[in-house]
């Protein structure tokens, strides 16, 4: 594997960094071996011993920025589920097979009533449900949640294929 583990000085995990890169930080000095684990690059004259996971020594600030908000983001972070009957595409309602193109963005306090397009505000809803609810907030229209809208999490690092033992004690692995 060609790759390193790159953490913050709180062992945070970072990022995901190339084995040049992770040999530039180690020869100016930002960064330390957090593990014995090593990969060995053979040269002509000599090998070098690049360590799988290395640690910045100085503590860095990552602002974590949210997810923006948009009517698709909505339907991808409710994965085309009605929040009100949880019926999905591809299901059938009246006779007929809902597709993604059938769900729309509900507002839980409609904008007529000064709802924003907001995260929490909104939700994936099928043609049937957005329709009985209307203008109307869900309680007014005695329909209920079944779950709570919120922010999707973007502040997570993607690895995939054969990650390395010594990655997963920093790593959620799944």
């Amino acid at each position: 594997m060609g790759a390193v583990l790159l953490l913050n000085a709180s062992y945070e995990p970072l990022s995901i960094i190339p084995q040049r890169r992770a040999m530039s930080l180690i020869m100016r000095g930002r960064v330390d071996a957090a593990t014995d684990d090593v990969v060995t690059i053979h040269g002509a004259s000599t090998a070098l011993h690049i360590p799988r996971v290395v640690r910045l020594r100085r503590y860095i600030n990552v602002p974590r920025r949210g997810a923006r908000w948009s009517r698709q983001a909505v339907l991808q972070r409710d994965d085309f589920r009605c929040i009100y009957c949880g019926i999905e595409a591809g299901a059938k309602q009246r006779g007929q097979i809902l597709g993604r193109r059938d769900f729309t963005v509900d507002h839980l306090i409609p904008r007529s009533k000064g709802g924003k397009n907001t995260w929490g505000n909104t939700a994936c809803a099928c043609p049937v449900c957005n329709n009985r609810k209307g203008g109307r907030t869900p309680h007014e229209a005695g329909m209920t949640l079944l779950w709570e809208p919120k922010t999707p999490r973007v502040d997570y690092l993607v690895a995939s294929g054969d990650i390395p033992a010594s990655w997963k004690i920093y790593l959620e692995v799944k």
